[in-house]
């Protein structure tokens, strides 16, 4: 069957990409831990608080978010339960699997869309941190394409889902 190789070519880019968000996220924390460590000595060993610390957590936070949520989806850290599986089994989870992967998909595809949208009007809509004014536009793009790898994962999920839909599992299926 010749999709399931442009299938595998579209979940490694999608991994890159995914990769690459981890690699931010990562940064993000380590980035966040440094500030925070600067901002309690200044504020409780010399008593001068740093103006505008909150500002440069608060956009660190939304570059570890964005890492979590593409990570997290590839890795199935996301949590899910599975009830329906004890009571009809599989023949029917194969018909609900691909229906929540649509909903799913749809449902973060618009959250990136909007995303996208919401980060495109930047800073004439006032999207600006409070006190040193950085610009909200590329950390709802990079949300934005967390959520659109997420998407597109889904997406694959699904189409794998319908290449396997009489094998005896999907390879994506939760398992107990």
């Amino acid at each position: 069957m010749k999709l399931i190789p442009a299938l595998n070519a579209l979940d490694r880019l999608l991994g890159l990409l995914v990769g690459l968000l981890a690699v931010l996220g990562s940064a993000a924390v380590l980035f966040l831990a440094a500030v925070t460590v600067v901002a309690v000595f200044w504020r409780y060993i010399l008593n001068d608080p740093i103006f505008g610390i909150e500002d440069l957590s608060s956009m660190g936070l939304a570059v570890v978010v964005a890492g979590a949520i593409a990570y997290g989806a590839t890795r199935g850290a996301h949590v899910s339960v599975n009830v329906l599986t004890y009571f009809v089994g599989r023949p029917v989870t194969r018909f609900t699997d691909a229906f929540t992967r649509l909903l799913g998909a749809a449902a973060v595809g618009f959250a990136a869309y909007a995303l996208a949208v919401k980060g495109s009007c930047g800073f004439e809509c006032g999207a600006f941190t409070a006190n040193l004014f950085i610009t909200h536009q590329p950390f709802y793009f990079l949300l934005s394409a967390a959520m659109a790898a997420y998407a597109i994962l889904l997406i694959l999920h699904f189409v794998r889902g319908l290449v396997h839909f009489g094998d005896a599992a999907d390879p994506h299926e939760i398992r107990d």
